[in-house]
Order: C-alpha cells, then structure tokens, then sequence
C-alpha cells in the first residue's frame, strides 16, 4: 500500500515520541508498504509564532529574542536526545541552527518594517513546521531508515496567493508532488514534509490555514495516488460524543466522508474541514489513530460506509464559547436584500457567522458566532445598520450549539421529536434550531451552562454508548 501518515504537534514534542515516531513509520514500511510523512509544528509553536507578530507590531525586540532562544532549546533538546549517532546528531543541529538563523533574519526584517503583512506572517508562520521535519528525517535515518524532509513549497504544492487561508491549484500541484516525491519513495526512502506550507506561482510561502496539515496530506495523497491517508493524533479515533462531557462516549469505527464533514465543522477538532476536500474525489479512504495506541484500528472515514455503520444518529458534538445575536425589526418584513445587508456589513469586518436562523414572519435573524467575534459584531451592526435597516439587536453571549450528526437521520421519520423530547425532559430550553436541506445533521442552540446535560440526554436516547462498545 501507498500511505500517507500525518503527525500532528503533540506526536513530535519530545525525544521519546519523536523517537517513537519513527519506529513507528519504519514498522509499517517494513510490511512493504510506501510511506509518505507529514508532520505539525512542535506543539506550542505555531501559537507563539503569532504571539510574536504580535510583538512585532509592537517593536517588543525583548520578547522575540526570548522565543527564539526558547525555540532554539526547545528543538536542540529534541534532537540530543532523539538521534544517537553523533554524524546525524550534528547535521540535524547544524540544519536546525540554520533555519533559526533565517528565522530570526525575518523578524528583524519584520521590525524594521514595522508592520506584518499577511505575506509576510506567513513567512513566518512556517518556520514551525520547518523545524519539526528534520527531526523526525533524521531520527528515521538514526534508526537505518533513509529518509528525506522536503517543505511543501519544495514538494510542490502550488496554491493561490491568499495568504493565511491558501487554495491548492490542484492540477499543477498533483503534477509537481507526483514528479517530486516519485523518485524518493521508488528508491525505499521515507520523504517527510511540512504540513501547512505551500507557495504561490511566484514562489512566495504561503499557509493553508490552521490545522492545514491533515489538509497536506490528503492533497499529498491526491497527488500520488495514495490507497489511504492516515492522521496520527493523541485520539483512538472519531468519538460519539466528547468523552471528556460524556463517560461512556465510544470511538467510531466507520464514517462517511460527508458525516465526517459535518463533524469536523461541529467541533470534532480531530480533523480540518476542508481536509476531505481532495480525497472525496479521489475516495481515498482517511485512518484516524492514535500514535500513543497503534494497536486501535481507529475509525475510517470513506466514501460508502457498511450497513452496519449506517446507524441513524452517529455523534454529539457541541461547540461552546459561542455567543447569538437577534437582529429585528418591522422594517425587515418583505424588504428584499435585508439579509444580504446583514451578513454583507458582518463579513467586510471578518465577521464569522457560524448558524443563522430567521422567523417566517421575516421580523428577526438570528445568528450565532464565536464568543471572540461578539464586540466587533455589535459594534459593526450598530454603527452601520441600527436605526436603518434594524430598530433591536438582542445578544446572548454564553449559549453552546450541539449538533446532532448522522446520515441515518435522512428521510427518518421523528428524529427531531426524539432529539427535542430528550432534551425537554431534562428542563433544557432550547433558543434556536436549524436543520440543513441534507438533513446530516440538526442543530440547536442552548445556554452554555445546558449544554453537558442536553449532549449527556441525547448520547443516551440514541443509545451511542452501547452501539459502538467492542
């Protein structure tokens, strides 16, 4: 087989994983199978390299000195005791030593810009993944495994230059990635690559938004033909629900690509939404396993799940912090255009809506958003349509969405009353609810401080504790 594994953050942040890791690579290519790595910035990493743009806007030279001494360490530390051979050993600090050296280039650079263009953070943002993939190439050639580390622009993924939140150009990137990595995997050796980074046509990085690297290695699977792609994570698999609201939530042994997707845009924070994207043409199967429980078979996602999976409700998930908005107004009803209004006004000040709902009546919509977006929604409704387009705007700003997933739920008859009678009995008011024309999944809204109760009553009224248990 062909498989593409990725390793996220937490997989490489210490000798003993990063040495883990690479047995763990060599054990499945010994069963003659072509593997493929890619691999997340050091845990940590990513997070402070935005906390030092921030820095950088505000000419804080102390603090950046400090997280480039501490990346220094936190890398050199890994490889001293990741790599035994002192020839590997030394390469791997004299590339590491290298690439801080461009590291911190950049941000004086930066600074004396004194501004961060999104050009240019991606620059930046792409130094964590730049660092985790030697160690993990060189430990693998520590342990007799030829292996080369490769950045996504050197491997040829090919985007658009929309920095931050890149597209992959798909046709030229299968072209460059398949030409690229071909050779290294015929001659038996293991190419390793940073998740995350791609390039435009004129070569500058660019970044294909967080979590991007389960989005890497689809495209990299897409690109070479792969039989599966495999996401290495801290996780045994896809759950029912999250085990840390419910005691009894068990791992998902099969789901599809579109309940899949649902789920990954409903919290299920084990995968980036659009990391389906290339294999759902291709119906490259996706593995998610867990690095620290090889012996779990995990659960797959694929293209035409089993009978046996297509049960009607498949998970729980629930997405807290979230806060909604209640815009109204006589002035709404028959008015053509006064939701485009709404939403347009929200989206040119980077506003996300996350669920909207409105009343038959047209008198009110209802939206819900990130608790981290509320100021600047209120302050940019108020400003731009109170008073016009809206008379009252009613806010909410401690409510949790939990959304019921499964594609059994499609054309079954009484799934909402199950789902709102469970919640009732245990005296939940539920705010809102929408329900998409595919009928995957039904979501409502309800006070935060509701919310493990009501996914706790829906895990037991659709019996997700016992299905799946082994």
């Amino acid at each position: 087989m062909i498989i593409v594994m990725k390793f996220g953050g937490t997989a490489v942040d210490s000798p003993d994983k990063v040495r883990h890791v690479a047995r763990l690579i060599q054990s499945f290519q010994k069963q003659g199978n072509e593997i493929v790595c890619v691999v997340s910035a050091v845990r940590g990493m990513t997070d402070g390299l935005m906390a030092i743009a921030d820095s950088v806007k505000r000419g804080d030279r102390m603090s950046i000195e400090e997280f480039v001494k501490k990346s220094l360490k936190i890398h050199t530390d890994i490889i001293n005791g990741a790599i035994s051979d002192t020839k590997l050993k030394q390469s791997a600090l004299v590339d590491l030593q290298k690439t801080i050296g461009e590291l911190k280039d950049i941000l004086g650079g930066i600074i004396l810009l004194g501004e961060v263009t999104p050009k240019s953070l991606d620059y930046l943002m792409s130094f964590g993944e730049r660092l985790s993939v030697p160690m993990v190439a060189y430990a693998l050639r520590d342990i007799g495994t030829d292996s080369e580390y490769l950045t996504g622009k050197e491997v040829g993924i090919v985007t658009d230059s929309n920095f931050g939140e890149a597209r992959p150009l798909m046709d030229t990137t299968k072209l460059r990635v398949n030409h690229k990595l071909s050779p290294i995997t015929k001659r038996g050796a293991v190419p390793v690559i940073t998740g995350f980074i791609g390039a435009d046509q004129h070569g500058n990085t660019t970044t294909i938004g967080r979590g991007g690297s389960d989005y890497t290695a689809t495209i990299v699977a897409a690109s070479i033909g792969a039989n599966e792609v495999w996401l290495w994570s801290d996780v045994d698999g896809l759950m029912t629900a999250d085990p840390k609201i419910v005691k009894n939530a068990q791992v998902l042994k099969e789901v599809s690509f579109s309940e899949a997707m649902e789920m990954a845009l409903f919290g299920a924070k084990y995968m980036h939404p659009r990391a389906l994207e290339p294999v759902i043409d291709t119906k490259i199967p996706i593995r998610i396993r867990n690095t620290f429980n090889a012996n779990h078979s995990g659960t797959v996602i694929t293209q035409n799940p089993s009978r046996d999976s297509q049960k009607i409700v498949k998970s729980i998930s629930a997405i807290r912090h979230t806060a909604l908005i209640d815009v109204s107004g006589g002035g709404m009803v028959g008015a053509p255009g006064t939701a485009a209004k709404i939403f347009d006004t929200l989206a040119k000040n980077k506003v996300n809506i996350m669920m909207i709902s409105q009343s038959p009546s047209e008198s009110s919509i209802s939206m819900v958003l990130r608790k981290s977006d509320l100021d600047k929604a209120i302050t940019t409704l108020e400003l731009n349509l109170l008073g016009k387009v809206i008379k009252q705007v009613n806010v909410n700003d401690d409510v949790a969405v939990i959304a019921v997933v499964g594609s059994g739920m499609r054309g079954i008859k009484g799934v909402a009353a199950k789902v709102f009678g469970a919640v009732a009995n245990r005296n939940i008011n539920v705010i809102m609810i929408a329900q998409g024309s595919s009928e995957l999944n039904l979501a409502f809204v309800v006070n935060d401080r509701d919310c493990e109760s009501a996914v706790n009553a829906l895990h037991d009224e659709f019996g997700l504790g016992k299905i799946y248990s082994n």
